[in-house]
Formats: structure tokens, C-alpha cells, sequence
């Protein structure tokens, strides 16, 4: 089966890029990376402030690829899934979450950080925003790889799955470092960018 690519997106810690071509971010004083995306591009989206960074870097990821496709968020889409893959996964979350219960003397754990040490957290952040109602997977891998990226890809589109569309890729934070490669892909050619192998 050919998998083919509808929209694609990259963030590092200083640019973010779309179909290829480099997004012009607002960065204002005082504000993080994450934050000076979501202001740059004008989303509406307050739960934005209470995720963690893995969630906010995902989520900014699809609403750029959603917003190229103009995807209504508030459309129900059956024939979806999120699989995405990252190295840390929750860890930068974890951490913050371990420094709360460190100490018996400075013990405050705290549940809005709780809430996201787990690495699927940022598939259900995306599914919830734009009503995707098929799978939703986080996996953890030491790095991505090409290989593995199309094997996952190729099983989400089996026909018994019934899904037309994915979202898909890499999405990783850790220590303020943002690696994010996602993509909106497809078995369907029509409107494509491209075939995808993986990368």
C-alpha cells in the first residue's frame, strides 16, 4: 500500500516550518517558545495554558497541519487517528511531577502536573481537539527511525481499521528542547504533497 503525504510540519527550539517552508514566529519577551507559537498563530484554545510541554508542542503541531488542511476541529472525524512516536516521552513531566514529592519536609504533589505523566497524554490532547475517533498510540522509541515510522503507518491504514487519515510522527520535549516532524497522511493521492517512505 502507498502512503501518501497531505501536510507536514517541523519544530525545533528556533523555527518551525510548514510544507517545507519556514513559519515566521513572534517572539515576545518573557514569553516561552511553545507560547510564542501559539500566539503567532492565533489559536483559541485556553487548555493550551494547562497542558505540559510534550502536550503543547503536539498540539501546535496539529493545529497547523489541521489549519492547512482547514479542518473544522468541531467535526467529528471517524476515519482518523494520532500515532506518534518520542524518546522522553512524559520524562520532562515526570520530573517536574518528582520534585513535588521529593522532599517529605516540601511535600505538595501537585494534580495538574500528575495529570500528564503519561506519554499518550499529548495522542488524546490532539484526538480531543479535533474529534479523531480512531486509534490513538504513543510509542516510545530511542530514536526515530525510518523503518519503524512506515511499518506503524502502514499497520494504522490495515482496511479492517477503517482509517483514511492519521496523523502522524516524532514529537519530543525534554529540558526546553523541542524535536517535533509530523505529518497528516493518507493511502488517498488526491491533493498529496507527495509520497511517503517514512521521513
Amino acid at each position: 500500500m502507498k502512503i501518501y503525504v497531505k501536510a507536514a510540519v517541523t519544530f525545533s527550539d528556533d523555527q518551525v516550518t510548514l510544507n517545507g517552508e519556514p513559519v515566521a514566529i513572534q517572539q515576545e519577551e518573557g514569553k516561552s517558545w511553545l507560547a510564542n507559537i501559539y500566539y503567532s498563530l492565533g489559536v483559541q484554545y485556553p487548555k493550551f495554558f494547562k497542558m505540559d510541554n510534550l502536550c503543547k508542542a503536539g498540539f501546535l503541531a496539529s493545529e497547523m497541519l489541521m489549519g492547512k488542511l482547514g479542518s473544522v476541529p468541531e467535526e467529528p472525524k471517524r476515519d482518523w487517528s494520532v500515532i506518534l512516536m518520542s524518546h522522553s516521552g512524559s520524562l520532562d513531566d515526570d520530573t517536574a511531577y518528582q520534585e513535588t514529592i521529593q522532599s517529605s519536609d516540601n511535600y505538595f504533589p501537585s494534580p495538574a502536573v500528575f495529570v500528564y505523566t503519561l506519554s499518550n497524554i499529548v495522542t488524546g490532547e490532539i484526538a480531543i481537539r479535533h474529534k479523531l475517533m480512531g486509534e490513538s498510540s504513543c510509542f516510545i522509541t530511542e530514536k526515530y527511525d525510518v523503518q519503524t515510522a512506515y511499518e506503524l503507518a502502514q499497520n494504522g491504514f490495515l482496511p479492517e481499521k477503517g482509517i483514511t487519515h492519521m496523523i502522524f510522527g516524532w514529537c519530543e520535549y525534554m529540558d526546553g528542547h523541542t524535536d517535533v516532524r509530523m505529518f497528516v497522511l493518507t493511502t488517498d493521492a488526491t491533493d498529496a504533497i507527495g509520497e511517503w517512505k517514512g521521513a
